[in-house]
């Protein structure tokens, strides 16, 4: 009479110990760009919200605000965020140091604002002068 085998022999655990490993190392390098790129949300987050306080004041005055209390904006360090500063209408947000950002991701996040020249009191953005690596920062930073 035959026995029949039962469970799984050495060699074909080690295969899936193997498999398991093998992607493993492909996703933590994976994963860490994701925390890292959520974390620069924050920072891009926080200057969106000064942009906004920025048009708002040249829609009213017809100027670019020169400060952070003219732009009426937010200028309280989080975790992630270390200061927002605006300076004649341009926004810059400055990453923490680590460890709260690893260092490849730490910099400044600048916008800045250029007049509309076919609509009155609209400004246009663009990400400009980011020290921050690109592959952090939004698709339309790149």
């Amino acid at each position: 009479m035959r026995s029949v085998q039962k469970g799984f022999t050495l060699i074909e655990l080690m295969i899936v110990v193997a498999i398991i490993g093998i992607l493993a190392a492909v996703a933590l390098p994976a994963y860490q760009d994701y925390t890292t790129r959520a974390k620069i949300t924050e920072i891009i987050t926080a200057a969106s919200s000064c942009k906004n306080s920025v048009t708002e004041y040249y829609q009213s005055k017809g100027a670019l605000p020169a400060d952070n209390a003219a732009a009426g904006c937010d200028t309280q360090a989080t975790q992630y965020v270390a200061s927002l500063a605006v300076a004649n209408g341009v926004v810059t947000a400055a990453t923490a140091a680590a460890p709260a950002i690893p260092t490849a991701a730490q910099g400044n996040f600048v916008l800045t604002p250029t007049a509309n020249a076919g609509n009155a009191g609209i400004l246009d953005w663009q990400c400009t002068s980011s020290t921050i690596a690109k592959k952090f920062l939004p698709a339309n930073c790149r």
